[in-house]
């Protein structure tokens, strides 16, 4: 028995390789690895030559590092994250700018002739990020480079028309306001392109949309917003800044400056940044900061499915917020309404109610336009219903040219219910600064700053 035991335990016999057999298997082992390396290193360094392996590289750096402090319960650094929106950008400029080249090569002679009365060419286009994620091919004859933060700033003194029916098969979103000119019919000849004549639009010496603003103004505002402030297809008197203006000046029975920083593309990043470039200039006694669902993420995923980037969103919102507060500017969010919530399903919990939910501001200082355009639309439609003139679709939007802004009467709308809000808001602020004012001893309230007395804050 001990024997059996002691055979079990006793190591079986291996063949022994000769001494040339190990040595070529250890160098054909080598030779693989060697092999793998050099595979890997090639693939690295075709990676770092070419844009898109750089950023591939750069994001999943970027990503690994978000996940080893998510994993730790640390937030990513405010610089983390600029950092990768700035590559995400960069990337995008650079694949649009490739598109392009090849865009324009097959377009109609015609066409190309159109882009470069425009400036919409590849030698001369402004291709800048805006609509919150998108690259956006602006023409450089309307728009200038601004990298203050605000990506792209509109031209001062410029008269511009905007130009529509001009189909292009490419990749790269581009817009075609285009300079108001006596050579704009030679450049259409021959193309399909259609000047919409109510569209005419001027920019003043501060490179902003309307009359030339005015500092000294007993009452001035600054409104932030995109598309739809600047004003798509619709007339310099005819944009919500200018119609809450008139509003104002007609209630208040004062003279009022309205400054209009609202730009095709912006986003809430790019609002931040336009009220840090006037406020001090301007010295608004009031901001108003209009929001659509593409500030956040697509246009439809953010509407309907509430599918945004929202932490986003806010983080630049809350910023602004911070700021007027910091300035004691009485401030007004308002979200656009959205137009197919109008008419069919609100889904109200996604747009604006997400937004609602996620900013840290009083409800006196959150807007929503739903009911006022739904009630506007109706009166609309039972006025032309007895005209025997019923209106195609909602006449509050310019949906008889294709397109979701503002008309001229949505303009008046949106101005006269953020314009009720604000009087009250501003009566507010008044009384509430003379409460203060007739609580402080006299000594003190003679030496109280400038910006505590009604009429010279911020001044």
């Amino acid at each position: 028995m001990r024997l059996v035991l002691e055979l079990k335990r006793r190591r079986p016999l291996r063949q022994r390789d000769f001494e040339f057999l190990r040595r070529s298997h250890r160098h054909e082992r080598w030779f693989k690895r060697w092999i793998l390396a050099a595979t890997c290193l090639t693939i690295m360094v075709l990676l770092a030559a070419l844009p898109r392996g750089r950023y591939l590289a750069a994001i999943l750096a970027s990503q690994a590092r978000r996940a080893t402090r998510a994993a730790i319960g640390l937030p990513a650094p405010r610089s983390e994250i600029d950092d990768q929106w700035r590559l995400y950008r960069e990337h995008g400029i650079d694949e649009s700018r490739q598109a392009l080249l090849g865009d324009y090569a097959r377009t109609e002679p015609g066409n190309q002739r159109i882009m470069r009365y425009a400036g919409l060419d590849p030698e001369h286009g402004l291709l800048r990020w805006g609509n919150f994620d998108h690259t956006l091919l602006l023409p450089a004859t309307i728009f200038e480079k601004d990298e203050s933060g605000r990506s792209y700033r509109l031209r001062p003194n410029t008269r511009a028309i905007w130009v529509r029916n001009i189909t292009l098969e490419t990749g790269v979103l581009m817009f075609f306001l285009v300079p108001d000119g006596p050579g704009l019919a030679a450049a259409l000849e021959g193309t399909s392109g259609i000047p919409v004549e109510t569209s005419r639009q001027t920019t003043n010496s501060w490179g902003l949309r309307g009359p030339e603003p005015d500092p000294e103004a007993p009452l001035r505002g600054i409104v932030l917003g995109d598309s739809f402030m600047q004003g798509m297809f619709i007339g310099d008197r005819e944009t919500p800044p200018e119609c809450l203006g008139r509003y104002l000046a007609d209630q208040l029975k004062t003279r009022v400056s309205m400054l209009n920083t609202g730009t095709l593309g912006y986003s809430p990043e790019q609002y931040y940044y336009s009220l840090l470039a006037f406020a001090d200039r301007f010295r608004p006694h009031f901001v108003v900061i209009s929001v659509f669902t593409n500030d956040f993420g697509d246009l439809y995923d953010v509407a309907a499915k509430g599918r945004g980037d929202w932490e986003e969103g806010k983080y630049w919102l809350d910023r602004i917020v911070q700021l007027c507060r910091s300035r004691q500017w009485v401030h007004l969010i308002v979200p656009v309404p959205f137009e197919s919530h109008l008419f069919g399903r609100r889904k109200a919990g996604f747009y604006p109610g997400t937004l609602s939910n996620i900013l840290e501001v009083n409800s006196t200082m959150f807007l929503d336009l739903s009911d006022e355009f739904i009630n506007a639309h109706l009166e609309l439609v039972i006025a032309g219903e007895l005209k025997g003139q019923r209106p195609m679709g909602c006449p509050l939007f310019n949906g008889h040219i294709g397109d979701g802004h503002f008309s001229a009467k949505g303009s008046e709308v949106w101005a006269a219910a953020v314009g009720r809000r604000l009087v009250l808001l501003l009566e507010k602020d008044r009384v509430s600064r003379e409460r203060f004012q007739k609580s402080v001893p006299a000594p003190a309230r003679a030496t109280s700053p400038p910006e505590l007395r009604m009429g010279s804050r911020s001044q």
